[in-house]
């Protein structure tokens, strides 16, 4: 799994030398910003099912076409499908503070998916909506830290820029 950490390792050993004061100063960086990941991971997992279909009802809201006969929302087996991505995108976040770094959403989430989504034909657009959604829905002190929240839309901007 990528991290801070193993980001400077590889690279400054890839380099074939130790890693340097700023590769040091990122890390430090990083782990200072880690109690501020750390509540934003445990609000986002404490709420996910409510944030996912929040934002899911927001992209469906938006694209409603999407209801119609043959499109991408059209039967329960598909919305179960939309919502279920939703999710995963979150859980990827909720991963990603963890972890202090973007390795599980580049691995598991991004990588790949603009060919899947072109060959299922399927719109990226309502998945902006909703990560969108779910960004700007965050409030602080309301359901999180001001500094939890920077590090949670950080990760949600990130997602959405992957699939615009």
């Amino acid at each position: 799994m990528k991290s801070v950490v193993t980001t400077v390792v590889t690279a400054a050993d890839a380099a074939g030398r130790f890693p340097s004061t700023s590769d040091l100063e990122s890390v430090q960086g990083s782990l200072q910003r880690a109690a501020a990941r750390m509540e934003a991971a445990e609000k986002l997992a404490g709420n996910i099912d409510q944030v996912a279909q929040e934002a899911y009802d927001a992209a469906i809201k938006k694209y409603s076409y999407l209801n119609n006969d043959g499109e991408a929302n059209s039967n329960d087996t598909f919305k179960s499908k939309c919502l279920r991505d939703v999710k995963h995108y979150m859980r990827l976040v909720n991963y990603c503070l963890v972890v202090g770094g973007t390795g599980p959403l580049d691995e598991w989430g991004i990588a790949g998916q603009r060919e899947v989504y072109r060959s299922l034909n399927l719109p990226t657009a309502p998945y902006v909506e909703a990560l969108t959604f779910a960004r700007n829905r965050g409030c602080a002190p309301r359901d999180m830290s001001s500094q939890a929240l920077v590090e949670y839309n950080t990760l949600l901007d990130y997602v959405i820029n992957s699939l615009s």
